[in-house]
């Protein structure tokens, strides 16, 4: 039986399986790259939810295993050498577990950097941007008079979307025609911008068509439709 009781977040959130992966997240944008990426794997896991609104990611449990208080972050029982490893940034889990998996990254050593490079992208573009566009066009930032800053994020937005989309003209996925952990890293964000942030007309994104094509193909994939909803609410 693999022992966690040194990790005080096991504390607050006890394995009932404490030899799986362990998984503390919601399904945001972030929170949903590492549910799907377990699911395309098949990695055994358990999901433990952070609950926001109990400011759990606040705790110390939970500041104990991510001191930057944000999901997110696993505790996996055979880590390196057999250890276990904690690790937070949903782009440094993305990338362990398809090391760990053998699967989601090219075995090509070029085409592996590739594929980490369009992870990069999402993880320096794509994601802050997206959501600081979010907060100005959705929430409190939607009340202030001021539009300057809702547009500067909604013209940048449209300038990463030209980008990827330039990017998917010639190929099905980001890094070729391989599906791969830059998939996973990308399109929950855009889903979440055409989506839940409402921002399809704002940032003009049915011009963006190879992107459009590539978001429905990885929403028509079974995994992640399951991942999608992981954890679920209470």
């Amino acid at each position: 039986m693999n022992d966690l009781s040194s990790f005080p977040i096991t504390r607050k959130w006890p394995a009932i399986h404490p030899e799986r992966l362990q998984l503390y997240s919601l399904p945001t944008p972030n929170g949903v790259k590492v549910s799907i990426l377990l699911e395309e794997t098949g990695l055994p896991y358990e999901v433990h939810r952070v609950d926001f609104e109990q400011h759990d990611q606040t705790s110390p449990e939970f500041l104990s295993l991510n001191p930057n208080n944000k999901i997110p972050a696993i505790l996996d029982p055979q880590g390196p050498g057999g250890r276990p490893l904690a690790l937070f940034e949903s782009g440094a889990i993305l990338l362990y577990l398809a090391e760990k998996t053998g699967q989601l990254l090219p075995k090509d050593p070029a085409a592996r950097w590739h594929a980490v490079q369009w992870v990069m992208f999402q993880m320096g573009g794509v994601g802050p941007m997206f959501g600081q566009l979010g907060f100005f066009h959705k929430f409190a930032g939607k009340d202030w008079q001021d539009k300057r800053p809702r547009d500067r994020y909604a013209t940048e937005t449209r300038r990463l979307l030209a980008v990827l989309d330039g990017q998917l003209a010639t190929r099905e996925w980001l890094a070729g025609d391989e599906y791969t952990v830059a998939d996973i890293a990308t399109f929950p964000w855009v889903r979440n911008l055409v989506g839940y942030y409402g921002a399809r007309d704002l940032v003009q994104f049915d011009e963006f068509q190879h992107v459009q094509r590539a978001l429905d193909a990885f929403l028509a994939r079974p995994a992640v439709q399951r991942g999608l909803a992981i954890p679920k609410a209470p």
